[in-house]
């Protein structure tokens, strides 16, 4: 019996196969396959970039840095991810703090929003999610990520709340398709009534496969400017490139307060998280200490790793392959759903795009069963076609998220695996529809 507790996201639970090395877009396995890595949101530069393994090699040298010490490689990651990815935004941005993690950062901005504003309830969008830590579990509106335990039996045993969340509309549209909508669209008047009371509203800009248009960020923006609140962007997935620009939130006029980041941003070296505050929220701040601190927080392998990454993103031009990427996967994907009467829906942005199928409705899903999800049904089968596709947890939802370097050859790879595996989920549909 393994010593390792399940964490219901492995892809090849029942199998033994193990990664045992990688190169590019590809895991190597222990059965001796190559398997194209077709869905991993923290390795955007895919697996040993050259760049990446000399910057482990050099950054190993260096000594073990807690955050309470000054260390320069800190402050010149902070000052290269304002230059670089925050070039264009020097009017806008203020300052920056590393943290170990997006559900970390994320909490580190909803507790300095509290502390900032006086209160106590924060704001999110429908189907969130932004972590399993702290208050950044409070605003993961989709049930199956409760924090607590989820029993085969159907029962689950849900960590406590700590404190007031109010949810406001997501958008609806997508590429093709409709989703299953929780609440219906709000006007900025009644945006502005549900977060009357929050400290912060977070939004992001992927999960629970909802991908915002510029319209809906400007009105989350000026709704709760009017209510006195915060707005937060949580970039963990889409900063730093994976959406064709450095930040998806640069597709609107409004910028936010705080921006979090992290899976990418030390191209996937260690573990990493960022939150970004405004100059104006910086200057709001004063002398005040920030009291909150981690002892790895702004390890120095993380912060050569950022300042490595960004470096190579700019280099090699790689958010204008990734913004030309778009359409193309966009068209083969809304031809892929035309053919599998199993897909509901299909939308994204960049590389970041996700399938979702018919099925029970998303607020049912607790994962307190021991059936093997639709979603997953798919994954094992692309599996079989020598190809990674992620699923979320969810039932009925797949996400694609390659690497920035993917090839066009290995795009088609991928493309070519999910329509074959999609098979599976057109047999599951019919089932269901007889």
């Amino acid at each position: 019996m393994s010593r390792l507790l399940n964490t219901s996201l492995t892809t090849n639970e029942g199998d033994p196969v193990s990664v045992v090395g990688g190169e590019g877009c590809w895991y190597h396995l222990s059965d001796g396959r190559r398997v194209l890595d077709g869905s991993n949101s923290a390795g955007a530069l895919g697996h040993c970039h050259p760049d990446m393994v000399e910057t482990i090699r050099k950054s190993a040298e260096f000594p073990v840095v807690s955050e309470g010490w000054a260390w320069k490689g800190r402050s010149q990651a902070a000052e290269d991810l304002i230059d670089i990815a925050f070039e264009g935004e020097h009017d806008w941005v203020g300052s920056v703090r590393f943290g170990l993690s997006g559900s970390e950062i994320n909490d580190m901005a909803l507790s300095l929003g509290q502390a900032l504003t006086g209160r106590n309830a924060i704001g999110a969008r429908e189907r969130a999610y932004h972590g399993l830590t702290g208050l950044s579990r409070e605003v993961t509106t989709q049930p199956q990520w409760h924090g607590g335990l989820s029993f085969g039996n159907g029962t689950v045993n849900p960590a406590a709340a700590n404190c007031p969340v109010r949810v406001i509309s997501a958008p609806e549209g997508a590429l093709f398709g409709k989703r299953v909508v929780q609440h219906a669209a709000m006007s900025e008047d009644q945006m502005s009534d549900t977060l009357s009371d929050v400290s912060s509203v977070i939004v992001d800009y992927t999960q629970g496969g909802i991908y915002h248009d510029a319209a809906y960020q400007d009105q989350v923006a000026a709704a709760a400017k009017r209510a006195g609140a915060l707005w937060i962007a949580d970039e963990v997935v889409t900063g730093a490139g994976r959406s064709g620009r450095w930040f998806a939130f640069q597709g609107g006029k409004s910028r936010p307060d705080m921006v979090t980041m992290a899976k990418a941003l030390a191209g996937g070296v260690g573990p990493i998280g960022a939150v970004i505050l405004s100059k104006e929220l910086t200057e709001r701040m004063g002398p005040a200490a920030w009291q909150n601190y981690s002892t790895h927080r702004g390890h120095p392998m993380a912060m050569a790793g950022v300042s490595a990454y960004l470096r190579v993103i700019k280099r090699d031009k790689l958010l204008e392959r990734v913004k030309a990427l778009e359409a193309v996967i966009g068209s083969s994907l809304v031809e892929i759903a035309e053919r599998h009467p199993s897909v509901s829906r299909v939308d994204g942005r960049g590389l970041h795009w996700t399938v979702e199928f018919h099925g029970p409705h998303w607020q049912d899903w607790t994962a307190a069963t021991t059936e093997t999800p639709v979603a997953s049904q798919v994954v094992a089968a692309a599996m079989a076609e020598g190809v990674v596709i992620g699923t979320s947890g969810e039932q009925t939802s797949l996400f694609l998220a390659p690497a920035l370097i993917i090839s066009d050859a290995e795009l088609n790879l991928l493309l070519n695996a999910l329509d074959h595996a999609l098979d599976v989920a057109d047999q599951a549909y019919e089932r269901s529809v007889a």
